[in-house]
């Protein structure tokens, strides 16, 4: 959506294209995002060796740094004795991440069939992956991205003519910023003038990102460089452009300190960042998001305000008026504002603003109060998550129970066709108000990401680009159930298996969720799910309350002190699967990431009976403590915090995973994943978590914690660290299940 800010959501990766923000969220995108892989180790000291013996399966697990913190909430005293821990910077938590990543490595080397497992996600993963063209209107270029197979990094090529790719040059090869494939592209933006392009980086997966500019047309690299710029676009004016930015953190605490007073800069080519100009920042609310978007023909400024809610305000300012200051649109920052398009002096908004399933409207500059703003197309009885404008049309896609359903609308609202669409699945489309080239990318399950052009004036779809993958799709079904969860509420689960799979209650089960951020977890394609697939493995994916599958609505029943919904629904969904016979608690695996780390956490600690293996991926785990570091203040909307009142405090006290640990209590096979510049949720999360759970686990099972290095929550993660670590994933998990691959 233009115009639209990726902020700090966890566990939500912004696709930007061509200069164009997008907040479609798939875990799959074009470069499969995953987290953590860890090789690297250091020498050990005395301290560290002299460890606290826990016999499971003979593992002996390092003694972390303790003191004795203890805090006061609402009088209530709360013990916190791996404090330390959370001093990311310091000798001590070096020292005991280095003996972790010891006792992990050594226990995933004794995985017997690890190697040969690597060996399959490498095969699959080796195929050709390219993204839809897009239309860079400035330089009337073609763009698209490709990966020959398994380049860490995905490059960016420009091509003179739609269809020409076998003549493309290469624009950036991300592949040549760094010798480990740890540098990752993040969004290339071109002026309005054509004359140049900015595109921003991140190093080793971190939350900050550095901005170059070069030539927009022979790809020549300028002098600019602009650092500590955080969830940013580059939104152009003439020969500069505004992003936004945080003043340097402290030296040596870059990606856990709190990042506060987010400020906008104007920076002119060819000048150093030194001399950008301050535009905007708002110091009385320092813990919120501000970014700016100029329309194409620069006669229209946005000013975007967030993170205090779980939405956005929205201001204005006409270009083409010298002295002209920004006007309010809207006011409340719960909800969500997101600007589709601008067309003269009209403006169209997609809002959830008395539509909880969202409706698009239109307004104008001489009418820019949102009680002005008229209904184009109403609220239905599914989600309209976006809207693409092209050749004089509007393309809607609404999420149906999870899946997408696309249609073609006029100008004034009216529709006129669907889109049919290859099966169950996920897409998101392309296009320009003024063109009639129009692009979907579809995937599901068991089809991998594949790109089709839609004619507009026939309605009929061909296939632009199809990957081919060492699999046959037809082998696999993926089938849609509907399962109540505790309190009755019907949850959507897509499951996943082989051809003649038998429900026998013995087969390996894959369950993943999120459930959090108003984030949907539609149909995708991963090629890393197949070896367990080929093996007789069931993958499962539960669409919980607190994501959009169904609008606000369902967004808000599993949010704050409505949270516990989202671990019901994910533990019924376990419960679901073994009534049915597909599996067994034996042979039941849990995974989530980030917020679905905290999901597997809390449910592991309120359900260790129900699970076999348990993989809690950067997870959100100290939720009395969370909203102190980076920008996890931002997640307040969807959990509250702790200061809030004694009521909401006693109410993340009762699932936080950190604070629901018990000695003494057999906990499940664990092996938690963080990595060393994770800046969204900080790895001291996941390392008071693994002490802790060490500590008090009475079983036998080992649990271990897998800390990477040079990456950080997942974005921009090369592929080979990707395959790596899912070897790993998918390994403990068999292996756990005494099972071979």
């Amino acid at each position: 959506m233009n115009g639209c800010q990726t902020t700090g959501r966890i566990g939500q990766v912004g696709s930007v294209r061509s200069g164009r923000s997008t907040n479609k969220t798939s875990p799959d995108n074009l470069f499969i995002l995953t987290f953590k892989n860890m090789k690297k180790q250091v020498l050990l000291t005395a301290a560290v060796l002299s460890a606290t013996s826990m016999m499971a399966q003979k593992l002996t697990y390092p003694q972390a740094p303790k003191d004795g913190t203890v805090d006061t909430y609402f009088g209530v005293q709360v013990a916190d004795p791996y404090r330390p821990l959370e001093n990311d910077s310091s000798k001590a938590t070096a020292e005991w991440v280095a003996a972790e990543n010891k006792v992990t490595q050594e226990y995933l080397s004794r995985i017997p069939f690890r190697g040969k497992l690597l060996k399959r996600m490498k095969e699959l993963a080796n195929y050709e992956k390219v993204s839809a063209p897009s239309y860079i209107k400035s330089i009337g270029k073609w763009l698209f991205y490709k990966n020959d197979g398994l380049q860490n990094q995905s490059v960016l090529y420009m091509m003179d003519r739609l269809g020409d790719e076998k003549n493309a040059r290469v624009l950036l090869n991300p592949n040549q910023l760094s010798t480990d494939g740890t540098v990752a592209l993040k969004g290339i933006y071109f002026s309005h003038n054509g004359k140049y392009a900015a595109y921003s980086i991140s190093r080793s997966g971190s939350d900050w990102q550095e901005f170059y500019v070069m030539d927009a047309k022979t790809g020549r690299l300028l002098d600019d460089h602009l650092v500590w710029a955080k969830f940013s676009s580059a939104a152009w004016k003439g020969d500069g452009f505004y992003y936004s930015a945080y003043d340097a953190p402290q030296k040596g605490h870059e990606f856990s300190n709190v990042n506060s007073v987010q400020k906008i800069y104007y920076h002119k080519v060819g000048t150093p960042q030194s001399e950008d100009i301050l535009f905007y920042q708002n110091p009385a609310n320092p813990m919120r998001f501000y970014s700016v978007y100029v329309n194409e023909d620069e006669t229209m400024m946005f000013l975007y305000e967030s993170g205090a809610g779980s939405g956005n305000r929205v201001y204005v300012r006409d270009l083409r008026q010298p002295e002209g200051q920004f006007i309010q649109m809207t006011s409340d920052l719960d909800l969500q504002y997101s600007l589709i398009e601008t067309v003269g002096d009209r403006m169209y908004f997609l809002t959830n603003d008395g539509a909880p399933k969202n409706r698009l409207m239109v307004t104008d500059l001489g009418h820019p109060g949102f009680n002005e703003w008229k209904t184009l197309v109403p609220e239905s009885k599914d989600m309209l998550e976006a809207v693409t404008f092209a050749d004089g049309k509007m393309i809607l896609n609404y999420m149906k129970d999870a899946s997408n359903h696309a249609y073609v609308y006029s100008m004034d609202g009216k529709q006129l066709s669907e889109i049919k669409l290859p099966t169950v699945g996920s897409a998101a489309f392309y296009g320009e108000k003024d063109r009639k080239e129009v692009f979907y990318s579809f995937s599901s399950f068991t089809v991998p990401t594949s790109n089709y052009q839609y004619d507009l004036a026939t309605g009929a779809s061909k296939v632009y680009s199809a990957p081919k993958v060492k699999f046959k799709e037809s082998d696999y079904v993926s089938e849609q159930v509907f399962y109540p969860s505790k309190d009755g509420t019907r949850i959507p689960l897509f499951i996943t298996y082989k051809k003649g799979l038998k429900r026998n209650g013995r087969n390996p089960v894959y369950l993943y969720a999120y459930g959090g951020f108003n984030i949907a977890m539609p149909p995708y394609f991963s090629s890393n799910r197949i070896p367990f697939l080929e093996n007789g493995g069931i993958y499962a994916q539960a669409c919980l309350r607190g994501g959009s599958e169904y609008g606000e609505e369902w967004h808000i029943a599993g949010t704050k002190m409505q949270k516990q919904n989202v671990f019901d629904d994910f533990i019924a969904a376990g419960e679901w699967l073994i009534k049915n016979k597909y599996t067994s608690k034996d042979y039941l695996a849990i995974v989530g990431g980030s917020n679905g780390g905290l999901l597997i956490g809390a449910c592991m600690t309120q359900r260790p009976d129900l699970f076999k293996v348990c993989i809690p991926e950067v997870g959100v785990m100290d939720m009395l403590r969370y909203h102190k570091f980076t920008i996890g203040w931002n997640w307040a909307p969807d959990y509250g915090t702790s200061a809030d009142s004694k009521e909401m405090f006693e109410y993340l006290r009762a699932y936080s995973p950190l604070h629901n640990l018990r000695p003494g209590t057999r906990y499940p096979a664990t092996m938690i994943t963080t990595a060393d510049h994770d800046d969204r949720v900080v790895p001291a999360h996941s390392f008071k978590f693994a002490a802790t759970l060490q500590a008090d686990n009475a079983a036998d099972t080992p649990t271990i914690i897998r800390i990477d290095t040079k990456a950080g929550h997942g974005s921009g993660k090369p592929l080979s660290k990707q395959l790596e670590e899912h070897a790993d994933i998918y390994g403990f998990i068999l292996y756990n299940m005494g099972l071979k691959y």
